[in-house]
C-alpha cells in the first residue's frame, strides 16, 4: 500500500475501534447498572438499543450517498459530534422514555459512523485499491471489544455508568473529531473538471443496474443479513450461551474474550493467503465456521467453549472483511457508498432483531438454540454458493483528494 493509503487506513482503523467501543459495545457492560438506576429492566435497555439499530438501517444509505458525493471526512466528523452529544445526554437520562430518545440519536451516529461509512470513505479516496485498506480497518476494529470492555468495566466500578458515558463522549470530541478532521479532503462536485464528471448516474442509482443485477444484489443482501444476525446474537449472548453449555461464568467470559483476537487472526490469514483470490471465495470458506463452531459446542459442551470462541471469531473476522470487499470486487468503486448502504438495510434489520430472537431461543431451547445458528448460516452458505464470482471493470475512477 502507498504511504498515504496506510496513513488513511490507520486513522480510520483507530476511529472504528474507539467508535464501536463507545457505542455498540456499551450495553453489554452498562445495561445492568443503567436498568437499576432508571428503575427498569435490562430487556428495556436492549429494546432501546435495538431501536437504535433500526435507525442505523435507515441512516446507512443516506450516509453512503453523501460520502459518494462529498467524501467521508465531513460525515465522520459530524458523527463524532453526534456521538459526543448523544453520550453526554445518555449520562443524564432519568426515565426509560429519555433513554429511547437518546438511543435514537446514537443510532443516527452509528449508521453514519461505523464500518460501512469507513469502507465507503476509503473507497471514495482510493477506488479499487481500497480492498487492502478495508482489511486493515477491520484489523483495528477487531480489537474494539478487547479495548472497550475492560475500560468501560473499570469506569463502571470506579466512577459509575454515567461518568463512563461522559468519558467516551470526551474520546469522541477530543480524540476522534481531530483525527477525522485530518483525513484528506475531496474536491467538491462543482470543482471537478468536466472531463472527470460522469455523464450518467452512478450504478447504485441506475434502474438499469438494479434490474440487471437484482438476483446478485438479493443474494448478497440475504447472506449479509444472516451474517449480521449471527454476529449480533453472539455479541449479545455468547457468555450466556457458554454458561448454558456448562461453563462457569469466569470460563465463559474468558472463552468469549477469544473472539476478538481470533477475528484479527482470521483477517490476517485471509489477507496472507487469499488476497489474490476473489472475495467470494473468502466468504464461502468463512461462512462454514458458524455451523462448525455450533457443532463443536453441541458435541463437546463447555469443554469446547474456547474452541467455539476461536472458530466463530475466525469466520466472523473474515466475513466482516468480505462484506466490504465483495461488493467492491463485483460492482466497482463508483456508487459504492450508497450501494453498500442499501445492501446493509436488511442486514441491519436482522441485526436489530437478533438480541431478542436469539435470547428467546436460548431461554426456551437452551443449547438447542444453536440449531438457529446452523439454519441461518446454512441459508447464507446457499446464497453465497448461488452467487457467481465476477470482477468489476478496472476502469473505476478514483476521485481527487486535496
Amino acid at each position: 500500500m502507498s504511504e498515504r493509503l496506510v496513513v488513511t487506513t490507520c486513522k480510520l482503523g483507530i476511529g472504528q475501534t474507539l467508535s464501536w467501543g463507545s457505542a455498540f459495545y456499551l450495553p453489554a457492560i452498562l445495561s445492568g447498572s443503567m436498568a437499576q438506576s432508571l428503575g427498569t429492566q435490562v430487556p428495556t435497555i436492549f429494546a432501546a438499543f435495538s431501536l437504535a439499530l433500526l435507525v442505523v438501517a435507515a441512516t446507512g444509505p443516506v450516509a453512503g450517498r453523501i460520502i459518494d458525493r462529498w467524501g467521508g471526512r465531513p460525515v465522520l466528523m459530524a458523527t463524532n459530534v453526534l456521538f459526543a452529544v448523544g453520550l453526554v445526554l445518555l449520562s443524564q437520562v432519568q426515565t426509560p422514555g429519555q433513554l429511547f430518545a437518546v438511543w435514537l440519536l446514537l443510532g443516527v451516529a452509528m449508521g453514519a459512523g461505523l464500518y460501512e461509512a469507513s469502507f465507503a470513505t476509503v473507497v471514495r479516496l482510493h477506488g479499487q485499491a481500497a480492498r487492502r485498506a478495508i482489511v486493515g480497518i477491520t484489523l483495528f476494529g477487531g480489537f474494539a471489544s478487547t479495548v472497550s470492555w475492560p475500560v468501560t468495566t473499570f469506569l463502571l466500578h470506579e466512577v459509575g455508568w454515567r461518568n463512563a458515558c461522559l468519558f467516551w463522549a470526551g474520546v469522541q470530541a477530543l480524540v476522534l473529531l481531530p483525527l477525522h478532521a485530518s483525513l484528506p479532503r475531496i474536491q467538491p462536485p462543482a470543482e471537478v473538471p468536466a472531463a472527470q464528471t460522469p455523464a450518467a448516474p452512478g450504478p447504485a442509482q441506475s434502474p438499469t443496474f438494479v434490474r440487471d443485477n437484482l438476483g446478485t444484489l438479493l443474494l448478497m443482501a440475504l447472506s449479509f443479513s444472516c451474517v449480521w444476525f449471527i454476529g449480533t446474537s453472539m455479541m449479545s449472548h455468547l457468555p450466556r450461551l457458554l454458561v448454558v453449555s456448562g461453563a462457569t461464568a469466569a470460563a465463559a467470559v474468558a472463552a468469549a474474550a477469544l473472539v476478538g483476537p481470533a477475528q484479527v487472526l482470521g483477517r490476517i490469514a485471509d489477507y496472507s493467503f487469499l488476497r489474490e483470490a476473489h472475495p467470494l471465495w473468502s466468504a464461502r470458506i468463512a461462512i462454514m465456521a458458524y455451523p462448525l463452531a455450533a457443532l463443536v459446542l453441541a458435541l463437546f459442551g463447555s469443554a469446547a467453549g474456547w474452541a467455539y470462541g476461536v472458530i466463530f471469531g475466525l469466520g466472523n473476522g473474515i466475513m466482516t472483511v468480505a462484506m466490504g470487499t465483495l461488493p467492491l470486487a463485483m460492482f466497482g468503486a463508483q456508487g459504492y457508498g450508497q450501494r453498500q448502504g442499501m445492501l446493509m438495510v436488511p442486514a441491519r434489520m436482522a441485526q436489530a432483531s437478533a438480541p431478542f430472537v436469539f435470547g428467546m431461543a436460548l431461554d426456551r431451547l437452551q443449547l438447542g438454540a444453536l440449531w438457529l445458528v446452523v439454519v441461518v448460516a446454512t441459508t447464507a452458505c446457499i446464497a453465497l454458493w448461488c452467487l457467481r464470482a465476477r470482477q468489476a471493470p478496472a476502469a473505476s475512477a478514483v476521485p481527487q483528494a486535496a
